[in-house]
């Protein structure tokens, strides 16, 4: 039976999982927003809302921790300088998944998973000239 087992498998083992999570995380760090299955998001929020929890407390240990389980020094750095701070005075939360409508393949439930405070980029176009 299944009693009390948190966590979703994702049809993947171990090791393949925690790669999955590592790069969706590291995405979701580097450009604020992702789009992916809503299995997969609500498998991975836990996890990156636990990264900026690393990110806000700031020391070494913490540094090292958030190493580990991303591999990308360049991630680690951009949560650190970048994003901790902006949720320095939010207890929690850092994360919200906006669903999208099915995949045009095989209809698997789509969504967002971004930062709260993610602002997509708006390029301006300049006017045509006449």
């Amino acid at each position: 039976m299944k009693h009390a087992r948190a966590g979703k498998k994702l049809g993947r083992d171990s090791a393949h999982r925690k790669a999955l999570y590592s790069n969706l995380a590291g995405a979701l760090i580097e450009h604020g927003r992702i789009q992916t299955t809503e299995a997969k998001a609500k498998a991975v929020k836990p996890f990156a809302e636990k990264l900026i929890t690393l990110g806000k407390r700031g020391d070494l240990a913490a540094r090292r921790q958030a190493l580990a389980q991303l591999r990308s020094q360049d991630v680690v750095h951009q949560l650190f300088a970048e994003i901790a701070p902006r949720f320095a005075e939010r207890p929690g939360g850092y994360t919200r998944i906006i669903k999208l409508g099915p995949r045009q393949g095989d209809a698997a439930a789509m969504v967002y998973l971004e930062l709260v405070d993610y602002e997509p980029a708006t390029t301006l176009a300049a006017p045509a000239a006449r």
